[in-house]
């Protein structure tokens, strides 16, 4: 059985986007996972599909309506009732990849791509939505952000990167930043290829790149490097 992505989108030609390239694109041909796109303003009334109104209270912009979003959310799972709901917005949770891990192995997700201010503080409650944040700016909508979310978990499918292209050792797999790569030629503009990763001695190999993932991670992000050396027994300092 493939993974389902359903999205709500204002903007459904959107996608697949570049999802429908590379290793992604590949993938959804060979049926791996699947795509299905709900047009919101489909559920809009009035003559103009209108789908948002003014926020309570006042302020800038427009809100999504709760009525209209549930209407779209509801139909969306009439199609495939066990998907978790995802609503990409700026205030949701940081997207890990210890969460696109556990998507990737659950049955898919419908993701609701949020457009004008927010949407309805009510729909998101009634219906048990899961906010979601890609990172601390703003975007025109959430469809840019499903996208990177989708792309994230469709890589980590079976048999979409395979052996050659293994995850393990990547960037937060581990906790940890991922050490530099080199290649051919040894010599770049007066810079060497760092000799140990060409003496052939894989021990001393995997405690450089720890190492040296280590670092990374300690000068660029405090953050992950704080949790990583608390699970690993490690001094933060």
């Amino acid at each position: 059985m493939s993974w389902v992505a359903q999205l709500i989108s204002l903007h459904p030609d959107m996608f697949p986007g570049p999802l429908g390239h590379s290793l992604a694109g590949r993938a959804h041909d060979a049926g791996t996972w699947s795509l299905d796109c709900l047009n919101l303003r489909h559920f809009g009334t009035g003559r103009h599909q209108s789908v948002d109104d003014t926020p309570a209270g006042g302020g800038a912009g427009m809100v999504i309506k709760a009525d209209i979003a549930a209407a779209a959310i509801d139909a969306a799972r009439a199609r495939q009732p066990d998907l978790p709901l995802l609503i990409m917005s700026p205030r949701g949770k940081p997207l890990t990849q210890e969460r696109v891990r556990a998507l990737s192995q659950g049955p898919g997700a419908l993701i609701f791509c949020g457009r004008f201010e927010a949407v309805d503080e009510r729909v998101i409650t009634a219906r048990q939505g899961e906010e979601i944040s890609i990172g601390d700016y703003i975007l025109s909508g959430g469809e840019i952000a499903a996208l990177a979310l989708l792309d994230a978990v469709i890589r980590l499918l079976p048999g979409v990167m395979g052996g050659a292209f293994s995850g393990d050792d990547e960037s937060f797999e581990r906790g940890l930043l991922e050490y530099p790569h080199y290649t051919r030629p040894a010599v770049f503009e007066g810079m060497d290829i760092p000799p140990v990763l060409l003496s052939g001695d894989h021990g001393a190999i995997a405690d450089w790149r720890q190492k040296t993932a280590e670092s990374l991670t300690k000068a660029r992000r405090p953050d992950l490097w704080e949790k990583y050396a608390k699970k690993m027994g490690k001094s933060s300092d």
